[in-house]
């Protein structure tokens, strides 16, 4: 890795970090990551999320790379609308694309309205990034997914069929994640957003 010099702040998604999860392990391999606090399945107000990241940030000097999953993905578009504080970058995995149903489990459309998380931030994020995309995942088709990216900014980087890259899909630890977080740390910002993102 050549992230020694980064904080990794993790930012999971709306259902919090859970033991097997990727990120978890993750946090668990380095000793400069640092996890957004959780606020609770039940804790969906996107304002609250949106300001415990910004607190986890406030706390931390140097660079920082943001690790992403799922509705964490949103609560970094969200936070990045206002944000001031410079990133070195954010790896941003299997986005949960909230503005579609989603399965049995996660918030209703009317609750995620009511939450704030709707309509879904489409500007460019101001730091570069990596969106991980799932070929198969049951919270947002490829289709949907290339186009955030695209709209953000993004390098996207297929994955495979993953699932949504969670224990639920059979995947605890993900080798992955990794050297997207080494590339980031080690490139240029202007480098990871160059190319943009295939159509």
């Amino acid at each position: 890795m050549h992230n020694d010099r980064c904080t990794l702040v993790i930012v999971p998604g709306l259902r919090d970090a859970a033991p097997l999860h990727w990120q978890t392990l993750l946090a668990e391999r380095h000793d400069c990551a640092v996890t957004v606090p959780p606020l609770g399945r039940a804790h969906l107000d996107c304002a609250a999320r949106v300001q415990a990241l910004a607190d986890t940030l406030a706390q931390l000097r140097g660079p920082v790379i943001l690790v992403a999953h799922s509705g964490g993905c949103i609560t970094v578009a969200h936070w990045a609308r206002d944000a001031t504080r410079p990133i070195r970058g954010a790896l941003l995995a299997t986005p949960a694309d909230m503005e579609r149903p989603m399965p049995d489990g996660y918030p209703g459309m009317d609750a995620l309205v009511e939450a704030g998380w709707l309509p879904l931030p489409r500007a460019r994020l101001p730091f570069a990034s990596i969106v991980a995309m799932s070929d198969d995942d049951p919270l947002g088709s490829p289709q949907r997914i290339r186009a955030l990216a695209r709209d953000w900014g993004s390098r996207l980087v297929p994955i495979g069929r993953v699932g949504h890259l969670n224990p639920a899909s059979g995947f605890g630890p993900w080798d992955g994640a990794d050297r997207l977080i080494d590339e980031l740390a080690r490139q240029d910002t202007n480098e990871v957003n160059r190319a943009g993102t295939a159509a």
